[in-house]
């Protein structure tokens, strides 16, 4: 077959393309970023991901090709970002239009492009058919939203089910052998538009329900109650499962998707407005339960307070929509000064108070707030003893823990 050309080489793109090379099929990765495409060459991963580094040697020997352009074939993959417009709330769609525009140019005739990014429902139809029509070109467009978990995309690359929204049956079941080279999960054929819809109303339904464990939180600690507690009992029920309340909901699905909707159908998405606004009220919640231990703890030196992990969730490098980073702005906003934060797994400082070493973070606080549940936690709690904890993530159980 001809090449398949994934643009787009981040979290997503890249571990697809691999995959894709590693199982044999010809491969061009793409991506506009210059350094990207110069390391990948050099044979380094971009980020960390179990798995990456044998995958990549793999994808090499398969003879993946990297390149900033895109190919001339016809078959593309598309998994750029789809941020929001944070005034309307409606997709950003300049980084997937800027992506088809790019294949258009050199594809061949009646090339087959499927959007992986998450996009609103729409916008295929809106956004990507126009521009086809007026480079005159024949493009069977089709949308298989990716569907993995950041520390386990490889794993459920392979096992996870697949949607592919295509126009025709034929179309679909060409894209659908090209995922079969790798992928073991139940595919469901459908329309592009219930493709897009479903990918959204997947990560929705996320959305709400860690609003509701945020506003319970919010109740129980009002009330005097234990919100983990009650949490745990509910979810005996066979039918309840409520998932833990936390600082703030980050990463690029869960954080973005649902403001989607919002932006298309304000008048139809209450509740899932309602659900943004709770999770994205929790930094702010977690920043006023900091004061208040302060308080009881006759804590008024802000240098001696640090926050662990920076990364949106456990045992992943991702900063993106990272609550701890929306929380060092209130605090830098609120209290005039920029804390002390640590995360084991972040290479490279991405904050100026940011500290390498945990032993010199450590030293250098009283008061911990744990952020993000990492693994390596289990190594690092003993060093805690003698400080005052507030723990956001109930990963951290000592007498006398704060929680939120």
């Amino acid at each position: 077959m001809n090449i398949v050309c994934v643009t787009g080489l981040g979290r997503v793109g890249l571990p697809t393309a691999l995959t894709l090379a590693s199982r044999g099929l010809p491969v061009a990765g793409v991506d506009s970023n210059p350094s990207i495409i110069e390391t990948l060459q050099k044979g380094k991963v971009t980020f960390e991901e179990k798995g990456m580094d044998a995958l990549l040697e793999a994808a090499i020997r398969g003879g993946i090709e990297f390149r900033v352009k895109p190919a001339v074939t016809d078959f593309y993959i598309v998994a750029v970002p789809t941020p929001y417009d944070k005034k309307t709330k409606k997709i950003d769609p300049s980084h997937v239009v800027g992506a088809v525009r790019g294949i258009l140019r050199v594809c061949l005739p009646n090339p087959i492009i499927v959007i992986e990014s998450t996009v609103s429902p729409g916008t295929t139809d809106k956004y990507l058919r126009p521009l086809a029509a007026e480079a005159g070109v024949t493009a069977r467009f089709a949308h298989a939203p990716e569907r993995v978990l950041p520390g386990g995309i490889l794993y459920e690359l392979e096992r996870n089910a697949r949607i592919i929204g295509a126009d025709d049956r034929e179309t679909a079941e060409q894209i659908r052998s090209v995922y079969a080279s790798f992928c073991r999960g139940m595919f469901t054929l459908t329309d592009i538009r219930t493709a897009e819809m479903a990918k959204i109303v997947e990560n929705t339904f996320r959305d709400i329900n860690i609003a509701f464990a945020n506003e319970l939180a919010k109740i129980c600690r009002s009330g005097g109650m234990d919100v983990y507690e009650i949490i745990r009992i509910a979810n005996l029920h066979p039918r309840v499962n409520i998932l833990h309340p936390g600082p703030g909901v980050g990463g690029h699905c869960i954080s973005v998707d649902p403001w989607f909707l919002v932006g298309d159908y304000p008048m139809q998405s209450n509740l899932i407005h309602e659900a943004r606004k709770i999770n994205d009220s929790m930094p702010m919640y977690v920043l006023e339960r900091v004061r208040e231990i302060m308080a009881e703890n006759n804590i008024s030196d802000t240098s001696r307070v640090g926050f662990y992990g920076v990364s949106y969730k456990e045992d992943v490098d991702d900063v993106r929509e990272s609550p701890t980073l929306q929380l060092l702005d209130l605090v830098k906003t609120c209290m005039g000064n920029e804390p002390k934060v640590f995360d084991p797994l972040l290479r490279e400082k991405i904050t100026a108070s940011q500290y390498m070493d945990f032993d010199r973070f450590i030293r250098d606080i009283n008061f911990v707030i744990i952020m993000v549940g990492h693994s390596r936690l289990t190594e690092h709690q003993k060093s805690f003893n003698g400080k005052i904890v507030l723990d956001t993530r109930n990963v951290y159980h000592r007498e006398g823990v704060y929680r939120i």
